[in-house]
């Protein structure tokens, strides 16, 4: 785990790569779920 290390953070600051352990861009927040829909009950006879 060293400057070496490609999959470490700091191996992809030394390399000048971007990955998963190293994104380009912040990771944006998923938007919140709309409230579930309420079920409506069947009348029956």
């Amino acid at each position: 785990m060293g400057k070496g290390d490609q999959r470490s953070k700091r191996g992809k600051i030394a390399a000048g790569t971007h990955g998963k352990t190293r994104p380009k861009h912040k990771s944006a927040t998923k938007p919140a779920a709309p409230a579930a829909k309420e079920v409506k009950a069947k009348k029956g006879k």
